[in-house]
């Protein structure tokens, strides 16, 4: 007789029932400050919520100079002071719509018509995905874009990082023959997983001996179909790196309990993690150079490693950021050992190092068209230039991408290099030096469209960088009114 197993029944709505009893409270505050605009957040705790935070915020391209955070117990208590991309207070009314929706209470309810234009630029939830991580080599993403073209692969965004000799990416794709559609067949996507595993593993073979001895070197190939809850593509990211083991090579170039770092000495993140005696916190403290989504990133890590943020402090001062976190394991134990503190101090290392800005910066706003990130990413390779960081969206008849990239020394790029890049590519091209804050564009057509993404003076030394790439996103998407591109 065939034994029957009885388990409780567990209502699926039980786990939102106390954010529906205490729906999130959202405050937008443009009096308190005179250069900034609070967004104070009032929730019932969950895991996860100050990353959900913080990605919105990012997602818009927003400044967080300041943030103060308190998470203990069954309440989440945030503000974070917030400026654009100029420096300026928020006072978009669609954007502060947005930002209330997707915070409070309605954020499970879809978001309004009025705040369409602010939705997640990266996430694809109707593209085929192409995750994959390997060993980096110069022409990768090219030999990459160049089989997806051949198997008909039409590419609607593309994300690649690289760190510590490490790469990886994720590609959208869509059935050439049916814009708009994933690839359902599944021969088709069988091909195509063996294609790219082929160009990723010819290099493993011959460098097999580039890594430390004991850690996995074989690249890795996934495909994934559309589904409603995928991954946000930058943490995804951050996941494929730290999975690959990147943050392996990282450490502090002084000694981990060294409080007497100043930005004068040394550029190099640092990292002190410590316990608080009589209280049940790990305390990690970070002192970095302040850039756009710092706190985003070391977030990721946190959040991705399971920890969970208690108590935080965030503040720019200057060029230099300093982030104090007071963490516990989900079981609520802090960290006693001292090889999971070093695993954590090089994981936090790694995911400010990775988007740290490498070369210059090449942005193209070209018309788009079949086998577009091939024809790019091979007159880059054709010119001797690696790429170090790329991001590129399709939508409708334009294609608009960054591509950070150095010569083969590592070196940054001259502007008649680009030049033959732009007669190859055509469209608009414009190299960007961010260290500097001068920009260049490269053709007679970018000079009028390319005035409404950003200055090209310089700015001063004591004021943090802005990123003049989510600059031009943004200014992009609100200002054009022939297309409608989305940001990586």
């Amino acid at each position: 007789m065939m034994e029957i197993a009885y388990q409780p029944y567990i209502d699926p709505n039980y786990e939102s029932l106390i954010e529906r009893i205490y729906p999130p409270r959202v405050c937008i505050d443009n009096e308190t400050c005179q250069d900034c605009t609070l967004v104070k957040v009032d929730s019932a705790n969950k895991d996860g919520i100050l990353l959900e935070m913080v990605q919105v915020l990012t997602d818009l391209d927003l400044v967080i100079s300041k943030s103060y955070i308190s998470s203990d117990g069954g309440w989440f208590m945030d503000v974070f002071h917030v400026t654009d991309q100029l420096g300026n207070k928020l006072t978009d009314e669609g954007q502060i719509l947005y930002i209330q929706q997707a915070l409070g209470a309605t954020r499970s309810e879809g978001l309004p018509r009025v705040a369409d234009r602010f939705k997640s630029r990266h996430v694809s939830t109707e593209h085929t995905a192409l995750e994959m991580t390997g060993l980096d080599r110069p022409g990768l993403l090219s030999e990459i874009s160049a089989v997806l073209a051949d198997l008909e692969c039409h590419i609607a965004a593309a994300e690649a990082w690289t760190h510590n000799r490490r790469a990886a990416c994720v590609i959208y794709v869509e059935d050439e023959a049916n814009l708009g559609r994933p690839i359902v067949d599944q021969n088709h996507l069988a091909r195509i997983e063996e294609q790219i595993e082929n160009v990723m593993e010819a290099y493993h073979h011959y460098h097999h001996h580039s890594r430390t001895a004991g850690v996995d070197e074989r690249p890795n190939v996934r495909v994934t179909a559309p589904v409603p809850s995928r991954t946000h593509t930058e943490r995804r990211l951050h996941q494929l790196m730290f999975a690959d083991g990147d943050y392996d090579q990282c450490g502090c170039c002084c000694r981990q309990d060294d409080q007497s770092i100043t930005s004068l000495e040394c550029a190099e993140p640092h990292v002190s993690i410590e316990g608080w005696k009589g209280k049940a916190y790990s305390v990690v403290n970070i002192k970095s150079r302040d850039r756009p989504k710092l706190l985003y990133d070391t977030v990721c890590a946190l959040t991705d490693m399971k920890y969970v943020v208690s108590h935080a402090a965030v503040r720019s001062e200057g060029i230099m950021a300093n982030q104090e976190y007071f963490i516990r394991h989900k079981d609520g134990f802090t960290l006693n050992e001292d090889s999971e503190k070093r695993k954590l101090t090089k994981s936090l290392i790694a995911a400010i190092e990775r988007r740290v800005t490498q070369g210059m910066r090449v942005d193209i706003n070209t018309h788009n068209r079949k086998g577009l990130l091939s024809d790019v990413t091979r007159a880059l390779r054709e010119n001797g230039l690696s790429i170090t960081r790329a991001e590129i969206r399709t939508r409708g008849e334009r294609a608009i991408g960054s591509f950070y990239v150095t010569d083969a020394a590592g070196e940054e790029v001259g502007p008649g290099t680009l030049e033959l890049i732009r007669k190859e590519v055509g469209g608009s091209v414009r190299m960007v030096n961010e260290s500097s804050g001068w920009s260049t564009p490269l053709s007679s057509s970018a000079n009028s469209r390319m005035g409404r993404w950003g200055s090209n003076s310089s700015f001063e030394d004591h004021k943090p960088r802005i990123s003049l790439g989510g600059l031009i996103w943004s200014k992009l998407e609100r200002l054009s009114s022939n297309f409608s591109p989305i940001k990586l």
